[in-house]
Order: C-alpha cells, then structure tokens, then sequence
C-alpha cells in the first residue's frame, strides 16, 4: 500500500497537511507493507527537507501510489484517474461551486473518500480540525476586542509559530472586567475553552454570569439548553431538542444583555432557532460589541453574521439599526471576526493533531479488512457512481439543484 501526500493547489494556499514527518514516520514503523512518498511542495508548512531529514521520498509524479492524502479540494486538472483520494472535497451539502468537481471525480474513476464523513459506527466524526479553529477563533476573539476598543493590539495568529505562542501573547494583554460568553461544548468550543483557561479567567456559572457582577473579566460556557427553552415551558433533555428543534425557542437574550464579548463555536443543526435575529440585535438591551464566529453561518444563527472575512481582513462591523456593514470602530458597529479557515493560521500544530487521529483511526482500517466500516462510511463514491450512502447527491450531480 503506497501513500502519496499530494501538494495542496487551491488558492488561497493552504500550508496544512495530513501527515506530519513523524507522523509518516510513526505509520512506516507500524506497518511494514506501507510506504509513502511526498509530493514536492514549496508552500507546505513542512518543508520538503523536513520530510527528507525523516527518511522520506519527495517526488514530482504521485500518479504510482495507490491513496493519496490532501486537505482541500483537488483542481479538477490536477486529479488523477483510477486512484483513492482523502480530502475535504466540500459538497456533501450539494454545494453549487464544486458540483463540477464531483462530476469530474465520477467521470475519472476516482474512490473519494472525504474527511468530513470519515465517521465512527456511532456517527461522530474522528477526524476534524475543530479544535485548531476553535483555538485560533478565540485568539482572533481577543485580538478583535483589543482593535475595537483601542485597548491592545496583538499580532495576527498567522504570524505566530504555534498555540504556545498565541497563549504568550494573550496573557501579555490587559483585559477589563468584561464578561465573555462562550457557545457550543464540542471540538470546537472546547478549543476555544483551552485558550480562555489558558489566560486563567474565571470561569462563572450560567446564573452568577447573568445576576452577577465581577471585579475582573469572567468568561462562562454554554451548550443548547442555555440558550433555547421550549415554547410549551417544559423542562426536557437535550435528546429532545435534537429530535424537536422545532418546539424550542432561543433564549439568548439573556445572555446577550450582560455580554461584551461573544464566542460562537456551537454546531448549529438544521431547524433548530436562532440564537439571535436581526430585530434581537437591534434591541436596546443587546450589549455585545464584538463577536467572534468560529462556527460561521452565513446570513444564520448570529444575525451580524452577514458575510465569512479572511485571514487577510479578518474583521468588519454590523450596523444593527441598518443591517449593513460599516467600519468595525464606529460606536454603533458590532466588531465581526467571522474567518471561515481559521485552521489555516495555525497549519504546524493542526497538522499535528490531524495526523495523530487520522493515524489512530483511518490507517488500520487499510491493514484490518476494515473491520469497523471506517472505510466504507466515507468512501463517498466507487466504479464511477456515488455508493448507496450518498445516492441523494445524485440529482445534485445531475445539475437539476442548480
């Protein structure tokens, strides 16, 4: 079994990886009929003499290898017929501008087996970079609230070596006596946790947060039943809210009337309400200013929301009373971090922890029949058709959605 790590074409460039040198170290010690060869790339964050210092092969052609390993899409003129692909191909959400791209996979043969579907029997994913985006969107948070209020001025995240780094420069700063509310409890919210722990602030219960005032900043942590009630006022769990979104209402309100600072790393799932609207925002109870949308819908649970930024130009302003975008710095403006490839501005440390799980839950399933269905689950297509798992993308594929 020969593994190729492709280089990465899409632009923006993207520096991250699947397999780290030790990574492709560790699986060449673990498996005795695997090798690996890299494909020579000037824009990876390990750098081709890294890769060779390990022992490694760096080529030009991949097309000998029997899987090959990317990250974001591969260009259409860049695929290789016959072959087994792993990336974030994104169009299990039949996304319009990669429609061709899966065409293009059909029509060459291609096995793609995509990231975001690499699932456990349970369903959850095993692979992810949510953690990375939940570190990095917290960091850009702080970096946010110290443009918009003057008070401090920390150097962009890309520009820092790794997590450490990001934590350094956070407990240089000097906050106020803000309080910070933090949404969603998974890899992404939890990501985020690391970093406000990480600056040794208070973390506060949902009723002290709300009722409560404090002589330094404080931050507290909420999940779903926080911030939705049901309508009928019944008290239920949160196996109820997934199976009936739709008799929830959301209760944010609360929150957003004690909260300066907001960091949204929830997963929002389809039919579930608001967190808060636009008519919410325009509010004269509604106190937040600055936002930090890791989770990033567009036009969606967080009103101001109206647009992804970039990590070029990570932040602008929502004008509530208007719903149009002005300067970030303007009084009435909410400050909006809404970068939607936060991963990217910490490529080392995210292709580190990628390759430990893609290593510890993906490799085996290669050299174990596949015992557990890794596989299987996400291999998205096979022999020119979309396998029986994802046969609703075949009118999508057909043009008939667009």
């Amino acid at each position: 079994m020969k593994f190729g790590i492709i280089r990465e074409r899409k632009n923006p460039p993207d520096k991250r990886v699947v397999l780290s040198p030790e990574a492709c170290t560790q699986l060449l010690n673990q498996y005795n009929k695997a090798s690996i060869a890299v494909e020579s790339s000037d824009i990876r964050v390990f750098k081709d003499e890294e890769y060779l210092n390990s022992g490694l092969e760096i080529v030009n052609d991949v097309s000998d290898c029997d899987v090959l390993l990317g990250v974001k899409e591969v260009p259409i003129e860049a695929l290789i017929p016959n072959k087994k692909y792993f990336f974030f191909s994104h169009t299990i959400k039949k996304q319009p501008y990669n429609r061709d791209l899966l065409k293009a996979i059909l029509e060459k043969n291609i096995e793609l087996y995509d990231h975001e579907v690499i699932t456990a029997p349970e369903g959850y994913r095993l692979v992810a970079f949510g953690r990375y985006a939940g570190i990095v969107g917290a960091y850009n948070g702080f970096r946010t609230y110290g443009l918009k209020n003057d008070a401090f001025n920390l150097p962009k995240a890309e520009n820092l070596p790794n997590q450490q780094a990001l934590i350094d420069a956070l407990n240089r700063i000097h906050l106020p006596n803000i309080k910070i509310l933090l949404t969603g409890a998974g890899r992404v919210g939890n990501g985020a946790k690391e970093m406000l722990d990480a600056m040794h602030l208070k973390k506060v219960t949902v009723d002290e947060y709300i009722n409560k005032t404090f002589e330094e900043p404080v931050y507290c942590q909420v999940d779903v039943l926080d911030y939705n009630k049901r309508k009928d006022g019944q008290l239920l769990n949160k196996e109820d809210f997934y199976q009936n979104p739709d008799a929830y209402q959301s209760d944010f309100m609360k929150f957003a009337k004690v909260t300066d600072f907001y960091i949204a790393g929830h997963f929002f799932g389809e039919g579930a309400p608001y967190l808060f609207t636009r008519d919410d925002a325009k509010s004269a109870d509604f106190k937040i200013k600055v936002v930090a949308d890791i989770s990033c819908d567009i036009d969606g649970p967080i009103a101001c929301t109206i647009r992804p930024s970039t990590i070029a130009d990570p932040i602008y302003g929502y004008d509530p009373q208007t719903e149009k975008e002005i300067d970030y710095k303007a009084p009435k403006a909410i400050a909006v971090m809404a970068v939607d490839n936060l991963p990217c501005e910490l490529p080392r440390d995210a292709s580190e922890g990628f390759g430990e799980m893609f290593l510890k839950y993906v490799i085996p399933a290669f050299f174990n029949n596949d015992k557990d269905g890794i596989l299987e689950r996400a291999r998205m297509t096979k022999d020119g058709n979309l396998t029986k798992r994802y046969e609703y993308l075949q009118d999508y594929v057909n043009g008939e959605l667009v």
